[in-house]
Parts: structure tokens; C-alpha cells; sequence
């Protein structure tokens, strides 16, 4: 394929934004060679800039889940934007969408609506924060939260060891509140929480890690935090901003059948629009103001237009009963015939899925960390992604992301995958 066009309009682009993107994965620093500039796209595809068409798995990180230009999303954020984009102020269509996720989600009574997961997340932290008393809070390796300080975050190998920035601009006195664990490792996580009594106030992860490629928890991982948390009065927070509304109604709560004390979305929430939102129960949830002392605020926070495309998206996975087992169904299709290809061809990998989540990785072990993750042969996906896109397929341009499958790819568009997947694994 040929990206005349997208190349020109980076190299404008990298004049006036830093590095020519405004989120850094997009700049293809991960894989090589330069970005492609989207220009539309609709149901399963992509079409850039140079009029090349591309079967999407990255859907804008997750949120696409029912296709591009889903057309009751489209209409409904047309018929909002027509009666005013924002107010500052109240709005009927805010409290309809609360009531509908609270119905979806297990374990919340109340919902607060804010403008990205980054957001909800670290207004979840400080909601627990405020509600125990304490300072500390343990977050998981490869598990990303959004880019607020208390997450930007690497720690050493002593299970009670201080976190220091990996950030520039992250300050030590941040970092020193924030542990690092490693994922599916319950024991670590217990060593963390003796060697810092009664100093943590959560722990936040994501239930199904999505940012070290696709990596499910060990059975009994997710029952041993909420055990530990119950017995040390510690809040669980899961990070569903992917999770969330996309592997069931309910999410990885409704899943797994594990209870967290906080539940923090945004992506399909919003139906692609800039949304996240936190919630939990009236005890925790009543600690915000204006109840409560807790301060968070936001004047975009639940403004139409992002309300109006949520609960379009809301309303359709609701009243949908067969939508997440179409979507299981789908990547299971494609999880079975990539790892044929790579079989056949005897290319060294090992394949994660959970729901419509899936990730390829080139290790020869099985990924349940982020060291195991790390473990995977960089050259080999650089080839293998930039392969796939030559052929017409748009996968995440990093081996640390998980691929999302949506609604609107056809069993003939996983076809035409796997058989791209073929003609790249032989070249590898």
C-alpha cells in the first residue's frame, strides 16, 4: 500500500504537535515507519488518507464496539448538537444514562460522570483516598491508569520498596505513595500490604490487563484481592475504562463474579466520544462533593453530546442478548485460525483472549505479567504488523496493546485476516 499522503501530513503535522501526534502510541515509534492518517470510517473500516481501506482492530482502543459511525450514535449526537453542545449545567439526558449503567453494572448505586478514564481513575483513587483515611495505593505492572502522576510510576524488586517516577515531571513525593506489584502474583501483592500496615488506602488494576498485549487473571487472582482487601480495609478499584460494557453488561464484575469497591469506565461509554466515569455505592459514593467532602469537578463533565452517544451505545448493548456472545464467538474464530498460521509456519507465539479481547505475542512462554510480556520478540511483531497492514489490516501498532474486536466485522472480514496472517507469517 502506498501512504503518499499520510507521510506528507505527518511530516506537517510533527511541526506544530510534539512528535506529530497527540497520543504518543500513534506516532508508531513502537513498529517503525510512519503513522497513517485516518480520514474516515465506517462499520469495520478504516480509510486513511491515500484511499487505502483497512479492516480495523483497533477501534479507537475499544469504544467501537458495535462498528464506526454506528448510525444511532451518529443521530443521536447530531439531534443533541443541534439544541447546544454545552451548558454547565444540569441536563435530564445525565441522569438517564446513570440510571441505565447503574442498572447494567453489579455492586453501584450511584455514578459520576467525568471526560476520560485518565480522569475517572485518578478520581477514583482520591474517592478512596478520602474514604480510608490513607495514603498509599497499589497499582500492577503494565497496567495502565491514564497518565496522572500516581501512575507514572516504576518500582524495585523489594517487595516493600518506594515507587520512583519513570516520568519526568512526576515528583518522589508523588511516586513514594504509589506500589508496584506484579500482576497475577497474589503473594506480592501480600508482601506489599505487610510491609506497609494499615498505610493503603486501594488497590487499582486492571481486571483484564489491556496494556501489556491481552493478559487474563489466574483463577483466584481477582478472589484473592478482594479477600485481601476485606481483611486489611482496603477499597478494590478495577480499571474497566476497556473492560467495561464490553466483555458483558456488567463488565468483569459481572464476568468473574468478584465485587470492587469502585468501578472506573469510559471508552465504549461514551460511543467514542471523550467520556469516562467512576461508581460505586452510596457509602463510598456520598463522600463526593457536594455530599461529601471529597472534591472533584469538571465543566464538560457529562455534557450532551458525549451523554447523548452513551446512551445510544448503552441502550443497544442492553437490549441486545446475543451481542457478547457474537463477539466471543468472533474472536475465538480469529484467535483459532492466526494461531493455525503461525502454527503451520512454525512461528514462536503464544495467543491471549479474553471476550472480544485478544493479543498475539511472539514469546515462547505464557504472558500472564508484564516481564513475560516483555519477553516477546519486538522484531518479529514489527514485521509481522507492518505485514498485516500491507495487506490491509490495522492491528495496534505496539506488542504491549490488546486488539479489540467489534460487532461489525463479518465472518468474511476474519477470513480475509487470517489469510493475510498466512502471506505475513511466511515472509517472516
Amino acid at each position: 500500500m502506498i501512504y503518499k499522503r499520510s507521510s506528507a501530513l505527518f511530516a506537517e503535522a510533527e511541526k506544530v504537535i510534539p512528535g506529530g501526534v497527540n497520543s504518543p502510541v500513534r506516532a508508531f515509534k513502537g513498529v517503525g515507519g510512519t503513522p497513517i492518517f485516518v480520514k474516515e470510517a465506517k462499520g469495520a473500516y478504516l480509510f486513511d488518507e491515500d484511499g487505502n481501506k483497512l479492516i480495523d482492530y483497533i477501534n479507537s482502543w475499544g469504544p467501537m464496539i458495535l462498528g464506526h459511525a454506528h448510525e444511532p450514535v451518529v443521530n443521536a449526537v447530531i439531534e443533541k448538537a443541534k439544541k447546544g453542545t454545552s451548558f454547565g449545567a444540569p441536563t435530564e439526558i445525565e441522569t438517564q444514562i446513570a440510571e441505565l449503567a447503574v442498572s447494567m453494572v453489579p455492586n453501584v448505586d450511584k455514578i459520576r460522570f467525568v471526560n476520560s478514564g485518565t480522569e475517572a481513575c485518578m478520581s477514583a483513587v482520591r474517592l478512596a483516598r478520602g474514604v480510608t483515611g490513607k495514603d498509599k495505593i497499589i497499582k500492577f505492572a503494565g497496567c495502565y491508569h491514564g497518565h496522572s502522576d500516581s501512575f507514572l510510576i516504576q518500582a524495585g524488586s523489594g517487595a516493600s520498596t518506594f515507587g520512583t517516577p519513570n516520568s519526568p515531571g512526576v515528583t518522589p513525593g508523588t511516586a513514594k505513595d504509589t506500589l508496584l506489584a506484579r500482576y497475577n502474583d497474589i503473594d506480592n501483592v501480600k508482601q506489599l500490604i505487610e510491609a506497609n500496615p494499615n498505610e493503603v488506602a486501594c488497590i487499582i488494576i486492571e481486571p483484564v490487563a489491556g496494556n501489556m498485549g491481552c493478559v487474563p487473571p489466574k483463577e483466584g487472582f481477582l478472589q484473592g484481592l478482594r479477600s485481601l482487601c476485606d481483611t486489611h480495609n482496603i477499597l478494590l478499584i478495577f480499571d474497566e475504562v476497556m473492560t467495561g460494557f464490553r466483555l458483558a453488561k456488567g463488565g468483569a464484575q459481572e464476568l468473574f463474579g468478584i465485587k470492587a469497591d469502585i468501578v472506573c469506565f469510559g471508552k465504549v461509554i461514551g460511543g467514542g466520544l471523550p467520556v469516562g466515569a467512576f461508581a460505586a455505592r452510596n457509602e463510598i459514593m456520598n463522600h463526593l462533593a457536594p455530599l461529601g467532602p471529597v472534591y472533584q469537578a469538571g465543566t464538560l463533565s457529562g455534557n450532551p453530546l458525549a451523554m447523548a452517544a452513551g446512551l445510544a451505545m448503552l441502550s443497544e448493548l442492553n437490549n441486545d442478548a446475543k451481542i457478547f456472545e457474537r463477539l466471543a464467538n468472533k474472536t475465538e474464530y480469529l484467535h483459532k485460525g492466526i494461531a493455525n498460521v503461525l502454527n503451520k509456519n512454525k512461528i514462536t507465539h503464544t495467543i491471549n483472549r479474553v471476550g472480544s479481547m485478544i493479543s498475539v505475542h511472539f514469546a515462547k512462554e505464557q504472558v500472564v505479567d508484564f516481564d513475560t510480556s516483555a519477553k516477546g520478540n519486538n522484531d518479529t511483531f514489527k514485521s509481522f504488523f507492518h505485514g498485516m497492514l500491507n495487506e490491509g489490516v490495522y492491528i495496534a501498532p505496539s506488542a504491549f496493546e490488546t486488539w479489540f474486536i467489534a460487532d461489525a466485522l463479518t465472518y468474511e472480514d476474519l477470513d480475509f485476516t487470517i489469510n493475510a496472517a498466512n502471506k505475513v507469517a511466511k515472509r517472516l
